[in-house]
């Protein structure tokens, strides 16, 4: 079945904060956004579906299923690298995400052991916020 809308997938693992702020970004400038929040763990899942994300799935599976329908597909970028995340994104996760024809908005954050030169140091707020608004412009288009 072929949804209406774009569909949007925010991807985040560990506590889930990052993909719960910029779920919550999207939300609130666009509430009929069609959104879908996975998990890499049940920690990360409930997290964004305590903020405005209303479905939400966990694990392999649901990400790899999401991949093939999604317009966008946003989160940290260490998605695209297998074992990242403390070894939350299998190798079969990130060559799918890598794969799709999703346009992909990456969230650039030095902690996971990824840095991207030319990038700018920025709070993460502030990393949440140019990739909501990259996103929504995308979607607008």
């Amino acid at each position: 079945m072929k949804e209406k809308t774009p569909l949007v997938v925010v991807i985040d693992g560990q506590g889930g904060m990052i993909g719960r702020k910029l779920c919550d970004r999207l939300l609130e400038c666009n509430p009929e956004l069609n959104l879908l929040a996975l998990g890499t763990n049940s920690v990360a899942t409930s997290t964004m579906l305590k903020g405005k994300a209303r479905q939400g799935a966990t694990g392999e599976n649901p990400v790899l299923v999401a991949a093939r329908r999604a317009a966008v597909i946003a989160g940290p970028a260490s998605l695209v690298v297998a074992d990242s995340m403390l070894g939350e994104i299998t190798p079969k996760m990130a060559a799918v995400i890598g794969q799709s024809d999703a346009e992909k908005v990456l969230i650039p954050l030095n902690r996971c052991g990824i840095l991207i030169a030319g990038v700018q140091d920025c709070s993460v707020d502030e990393l949440i916020e140019k990739a909501a608004g990259l996103i929504l412009e995308r979607l607008a288009v």
